[in-house]
């Protein structure tokens, strides 16, 4: 069979049109990739000057500073027409964000983007710390409310709680409708479900509220909605701000600092499921934590190990992992963890490798500390400790909220260094070293980190989260040859102002008009 284009012309003057046919394709060829090359080069505009995961060597001078930023700046200011919240909402929306700081992190910024989605008026959100740090701070014992609501008052009308509603002379107070909504809800779910029953009643009360609106949206206003809250209107209350920082600076009067989140909790070996390289005694208890609090699963160490799904151990992650990199014992590390699993035979070849451990209590020894770093704080302290420093590692950023958050934001705070070692790609290198083969063991480590990525732009592939990297979204580049990646005017706060203030003038006027 003869394919369509391709088949010999024929008759007397076959030589000529046989030729005339050829440059006639070599033509539409050429033309064909032009196209094709223009085209890739303007789809690439949106990652131009993107650094490669693919590095040739690791400079430890160059990781004391930030990543290359190929151009990009953080800005989540809207680029688009952004309406101000209209005056008349479609009625209250209270959330109760459940889990650590930053699972409530990410919640408070979802619950943000669902009232502009709905239209509605949100109530300062709840902070359920009594289940999870036994501590009723809320959000008024972490956050600055005053800078909370009006960082985002061109976004959504937020109140401190549902005024009554009068009726007939008489005061009510309106009651909320308790729903749930399903884990990672379309954005269809908020303008249908969630919003009838909101129209309905005048509130509704979402909870629990952690990952109940879907992180992948196709909207990159509201993504950038969700950085504002995240990097710009959750500031921590005055007195941790000002702990955290006299924290850093007493650590950087010595030098750069690296922190590490070293995630070796019960919580999370139970969830992994890692349990061979404890005591026997140990392994009851995990298992036991286990049973009570996760769904039944077939577990077999050798299978998790291979597969990277087991944390790495401190001596691994902190100790071997950067030693092969070229950090040396003069290293200076801020710990902020929580109560380490299985006690200082897992710590001892950590300090052993690294001496110069510090972590907020060694840092600072004032009465301000004691009582400002109890329950929620004390993970805001750590959390502001981390973002601040040189260079940020996670030891385990599977299950853990406080390392994702910090990876997104250290990216948005101006690129600045991660080093996130591949379990899965590590794993077998730790494994034969195990088995007492060591040649080649820190070249073998070096070969791996050098496909990962420091903290430069890069781009987000799933399982990462919205949380962890907002590249592009709520990034831009100032000479960009993509339009959709231009930075906004720098007079965008006040369009923004003059937009909100003739919504109220506009209203008011309506409103003077109905009286007369």
């Amino acid at each position: 069979m003869r394919r369509a284009g391709f088949h010999r012309p024929h008759g007397r003057h076959g030589g000529g049109s046989g030729f005339k046919g050829m440059i006639v394709k070599l033509s539409i060829a050429a033309v064909v990739l032009l196209i094709c090359t223009l085209s890739l080069f303007y789809s690439s505009t949106g990652t131009a000057n993107v650094q490669s995961n693919y590095r040739t060597e690791i400079r430890l001078e160059e990781l004391w500073s930030n990543a290359d930023s190929g151009g990009w700046r953080p800005s989540s200011a809207p680029r688009t027409h952004w309406p101000p919240p209209p005056i008349e909402s479609n009625g209250y929306l209270r959330v109760r964000c459940n889990g650590g700081l930053n699972q409530q992190r990410s919640a408070i910024s979802n619950a943000v983007l669902a009232a502009r989605i709905m239209n509605a008026t949100l109530v300062l959100p709840e902070l359920d710390a009594n289940s999870f740090w036994h501590d009723d701070s809320g959000f008024h014992g972490i956050y600055d409310v005053e800078h909370f609501i009006n960082t985002l008052r061109y976004d959504v009308k937020i109140v401190e709680s549902i005024p009554e509603n009068k009726k007939n002379g008489k005061k009510k107070k309106i009651k909320a409708f308790q729903l749930r909504p399903p884990r990672d809800a379309p954005i269809s779910w908020y303008t249908n479900d969630a919003l009838k029953k909101m129209k309905e009643h005048g509130a509704i009360y979402l909870t629990p509220f952690s990952h109940r609106l879907a992180e992948e949206i196709d909207n990159p206003e509201y993504q950038r909605l969700r950085c504002r809250v995240n990097y710009h209107a959750l500031r921590f209350k005055p007195h941790i701000m000002k702990l955290s920082q006299s924290i850093v600076d007493k650590l950087r009067a010595k030098g750069p600092f690296m922190s590490i989140h070293l995630r070796f909790e019960m919580d999370m070996l139970a969830f992994a499921g890692c349990f061979d390289i404890f005591t026997p005694e140990e392994q009851k208890i995990l298992k036991k934590y286990r049973e009570e609090n996760f769904a039944p699963k077939r577990l077999v160490y050798n299978e998790r190990r291979a597969i990277g799904k087991c944390p790495l151990t401190p001596e691994e992650q902190v100790g071997l992992i950067l030693r092969a990199l070229g950090f040396d014992n003069s290293t200076r590390i801020y710990l902020a963890a929580g109560e380490l699993f299985g006690g200082d035979r897992f710590m001892m070849p950590f300090r052993s490798l690294f001496p110069r451990l510090e972590n907020h209590t060694s840092v600072e020894h004032s009465e301000e500390l004691v009582e400002n770093t109890r329950g929620l704080a004390g993970s805001a302290v750590d959390y502001m400790v981390c973002l601040l420093s040189d260079i940020f590692m996670p030891t385990y950023d599977g299950p853990s909220n406080f390392a994702n958050n910090l990876l997104g934001h250290r990216l948005y705070y101006g690129f600045r260094t991660t080093i996130r070692p591949d379990r899965k790609a590590l794993a077998p290198i730790f494994i034969d070293r195990e088995n007492g083969r060591m040649t080649g063991f820190e070249e073998a480590i070096r070969k791996v980190m050098l496909k990962t990525n420091f903290g430069e732009p890069h781009k987000r592939v799933s399982p990462e989260s919205f949380y962890t990297n907002s590249w592009p979204e709520c990034f831009c580049q100032t000479s960009a040859r993509n339009p959709a990646d231009k930075c906004p005017p720098n007079d965008i706060l006040n369009t923004l102002n003059n937009e909100l203030e003739k919504e109220a003038t506009d209203t008011n006027s309506t409103i003077s008009s109905a009286e007369r």
